[in-house]
C-alpha cells in the first residue's frame, strides 16, 4: 500500500487556521479540486473547535459548496451565530485565494437521557471486518481522495449502479499530526453518498453535489463510517442522494445531498 499525505497540513502552525489541501483531497472528478469529503470534514473540525462547551453535541452540520474547491492553500473560520443555553447555532466558512467556496452552520444541542425510548434505528450493516477491502477504484475515478481511503464492499461498487452499501475509513489524517474525530471521519466518507448509491454511469454522467447536510442522534465512535445510499434522479437535471450512515454499534444517523445531473 503506498504512502498517501494527510489530507492537509497546518501553514501557520497548531490552532493557525490556513491550510494545506494535499493530493489526497482531490478527485473523482477534477484532478486539480477537491472532493467534498475532506473540506467538510475540516469545517466539522471547526464546529467542533469553537467555543466548545460540556453537555453538548454537534446534531446537524450543513455545507453548501459555492463553485470548486481548489487544491493547495484554504483558510477556515467558525463562530458561534446564534448562542444559546441549549441550543446554538454555528456558522463556519472556508475561502481559497480570497473567495468563498464553502459555508456551512450546524446546530449545537445539549444533551439529555433518552435511553429509555430509544426507537428508530436502522438495521445496522455487516462489521467491516466480515467485508474484504476494494482493491482498486472504479474506471474514471481520479487518484486522490478514493485511494486515501480504505473502501470496503457490503453491496455494489464503485461501477455498479444503483443503490450501495460500503464501509469507508481514512487512510491518514485529516490534519497532520491529529487525531481525527469520529465525526470528523464521518464527514469524509459521508459525502460520497451520491457515488456511493448513484444509478448513473459516471464515465458519462457528472452528478455532483451542491450541498451536504448530516444528520446525527448519536455521536459516532471509531474509525469506521458505514453507508448505505441511493439516489433518485429527476427529469430536469435535479436529483437527491440519501446515505444512512453507521459506525461499528449500529445506525448514527444520515446524510442527505442535492445533485446536479449532466452528460459529461
Amino acid at each position: 500500500m503506498p504512502d498517501f499525505e494527510p489530507f492537509y497540513r497546518p501553514v501557520d502552525g497548531p490552532g493557525g487556521e490556513r491550510f494545506h489541501a494535499t493530493a489526497s483531497t482531490t478527485g473523482p472528478w477534477f484532478a486539480d479540486a477537491q472532493h467534498g469529503g475532506p473540506p467538510s470534514a475540516l469545517l466539522v473540525r471547526a464546529f467542533e473547535r469553537c467555543a466548545p462547551r460540556p453537555g453538548t453535541q454537534l446534531a446537524r452540520v450543513t455545507v453548501e459548496v459555492l463553485g470548486r474547491i481548489p487544491a493547495g492553500e484554504v483558510e477556515v473560520r467558525a463562530a458561534v451565530e446564534r448562542p444559546g443555553r441549549g441550543i446554538e447555532m454555528l456558522s463556519a466558512e472556508m475561502t481559497a485565494g480570497g473567495r468563498a467556496v464553502l459555508k456551512a452552520r450546524a446546530w449545537r444541542l445539549a444533551v439529555g437521557d433518552t435511553a429509555e425510548v430509544a426507537s428508530g434505528a436502522e438495521p445496522p450493516l455487516p462489521p467491516p471486518d466480515a467485508v474484504p477491502t476494494w482493491p482498486e477504484r472504479a474506471d474514471g475515478w481520479l487518484p486522490g481522495y478514493i485511494d486515501a481511503v480504505e473502501w470496503r464492499w457490503v453491496t455494489g461498487d464503485w461501477a455498479q449502479q444503483g443503490p450501495g452499501e460500503v464501509w469507508g475509513r481514512p487512510r491518514v489524517p485529516l490534519v497532520e499530526g491529529e487525531e481525527s474525530s469520529p465525526l470528523q471521519r464521518l464527514a469524509v466518507v459521508g459525502d460520497s453518498s451520491n457515488g456511493i448509491g448513484s444509478p448513473l454511469d459516471m464515465r458519462r454522467w457528472l452528478y455532483v453535489n451542491t450541498e451536504l447536510s448530516i444528520h446525527v442522534h448519536r455521536p459516532p465512535v471509531g474509525e469506521w463510517t458505514g453507508v448505505r445510499s441511493s439516489s433518485v434522479i429527476g427529469p430536469t437535471g435535479l436529483g437527491t442522494a440519501t446515505g444512512m450512515i453507521f459506525d461499528v454499534t449500529g445506525h448514527v444517523g444520515r446524510t442527505t445531498q442535492n445533485l446536479i445531473v449532466r452528460p459529461r
